[in-house]
């Protein structure tokens, strides 16, 4: 069917709002977004045919970077540093184990190569953060555990796309040199780990001492950033990936200029980006296909969930302090998305012989996936005792534009229960010059501060401070991750 521009731009809007609605009715069943972005495309591959994977893959690329790079800004550095090890055990050999059993049971089911099977188990090898914390809802599931959860989603993709081009190369070249591969594996995590520190590190400085006559170009700037990060890195044949999320850890965790400007422009952009690789990947896929290969999917996709996923937590994770109940959650909610989806568009591009039937069957495991447990973690947390009642989301948020430009910025702080000053009244604590306390959040309630007024544990403060002394009122209070407020 053809269509003109103007009918082509009528379409992506109406399906970025469809985007928009059926996302929050996702919410609702407690389902992950991408079963109905995909579905979108399905329908709409009824009436467009679509099947460029050199475009998907372009497209899926970018998105990941963004969608990454989101996680990774909003993921707090004094939650991550608790479970860095069980982290990078389940992002590198948990990766690996789910690999090797995935690529077993596909060799058989599907009658593929060794190397045709490790390659199914490497592209269905890594987790999907955004799919797993869209289902988690306002449940307040243990720190612990979704910092481990979330941190595992953005550092194992680097992993299984090394893995999976790895394996392209192999199945194309049989006689490619093995030592050689190990050696580019540590050079890839390595170098893509240290390119991520140095272009973190940069970027914070150049976003705050650049002065834009427009606050609406620093994310603008944070975006090209992150592009950035993931294009040099890759073109030192380097992991990207991981660049990119360091990138963003750097970032989210130091103080910055337009601080929430930057945080929610590429978290709307993130969605949207996430809408239409969703949409995108729908349309590569046909119905019939899916259909004929049920049986096989229905079996990989539950042995994937209920053999090689578990078997990759417990591995991995076997000298950790989880307890059994947690590493149960934690493999139950390794939940397949968007990577797997985009890496399975690499045997496309490849032209390898069984190409269309891998992904095909990936595509089939990732929405039984997202389906079934998707719409399970939630109950299953109860069931473990792992939630903790409803997430507390604050209602209050300040952002003072004006200030960008000056030698302030109004922080918030929420003062810890330990702390020496809960039961101090604000005149006699010690503040340095020219910082004041505007306004205490406790509870629902906003209290005007006056000398008087006695600070109590759980306080949340707003305080306008000389950008030179944020350290020292970060030490005052006892809590390191205060994040300043445009």
């Amino acid at each position: 069917m053809n269509f003109s521009i103007d009918s082509i731009i009528f379409v992506v809007a109406l399906l970025l709002i469809i985007g928009v609605l059926t996302a929050k009715f996702s919410n609702r069943l407690g389902l992950p977004a991408l079963v109905f972005f995909v579905a979108v495309g399905m329908g709409l591959g009824s009436y467009v045919y679509f099947d460029n994977a050199k475009i998907t893959q372009l497209f899926g690329i970018l998105a990941l970077i963004i969608i990454i790079f989101e996680g990774g800004i909003q993921t707090r550095w004094k939650d991550l540093r608790n479970v860095l090890v069980p982290v990078g055990s389940l992002a590198t050999i948990g990766v690996l184990v789910t690999t090797v059993a995935a690529g077993l049971f596909a060799k058989f089911i599907l009658d593929l190569s060794w190397l045709e099977g490790l390659l199914f188990g490497a592209i269905v090898g890594s987790t999907d953060a955004a799919a797993v914390f869209s289902v988690l809802g306002s449940k307040n599931i243990r720190k612990k555990l979704t910092s481990t959860l979330e941190a595992e989603s953005g550092s194992n993709d680097p992993m299984a796309l090394f893995l999976t081009v790895t394996l392209v190369e192999l199945i194309q070249h049989p006689d490619a040199n093995f030592f050689m591969l190990v050696l580019t594996f540590f050079w890839e995590m390595g170098f893509g780990l240290i390119m991520g520190l140095v272009i973190g590190k940069c970027a914070v400085w150049l976003i705050n001492k650049i002065d834009f006559d427009s606050s609406g170009l620093y994310p603008v700037l944070t975006l090209g950033l992150a592009i950035f990060s993931y294009g040099i890195t890759t073109m030192l044949h380097a992991s990207g990936l991981l660049a990119v999320y360091v990138t963003a850890i750097i970032i989210g965790n130091s103080p910055l200029t337009y601080r929430h400007t930057i945080i929610r422009f590429n978290e709307g952009f993130a969605w949207m980006m996430q809408i239409l690789m969703f949409i995108m990947l729908g349309l590569l896929v046909f119905p019939e296909h899916l259909i004929a290969i049920t049986w096989q999917g229905l079996l990989l996709a539950f042995l994937l969930m209920l053999v090689a996923r578990p078997l990759g937590v417990f591995t991995s994770m076997m000298f950790s302090k989880f307890s059994f109940k947690e590493k149960i959650f934690i493999s139950w909610a390794g939940l397949r998305g968007a990577v797997p989806i985009v890496l399975a568009t690499y045997p496309l591009m490849a032209n390898l012989e069984n190409d269309t039937l891998i992904f095909n069957v990936v595509f089939f495991v990732v929405l039984l996936s997202a389906l079934l447990q998707g719409a399970t973690i939630s109950p299953l947390a109860n069931k473990l005792k792992l939630a903790e009642g409803e997430t507390k989301v604050k209602s209050h948020t300040l952002e003072l534009v004006s200030i960008g430009k000056t030698n302030n910025e109004l922080i918030e702080l929420e003062i810890p229960s330990e702390t020496p000053y809960a039961g101090i009244e604000l005149k006699n604590i010690d503040l340095p010059t020219d910082t004041l306390i505007t306004g205490v959040i406790r509870g629902e309630r906003l209290i005007t501060p006056r000398g008087d007024t006695i600070l109590q544990g759980k306080d949340t403060l707003y305080i306008l401070v000389s950008k030179k002394n944020r350290d020292t009122i970060q030490q005052l209070f006892e809590e390191k991750d205060t994040a300043p407020l445009d």
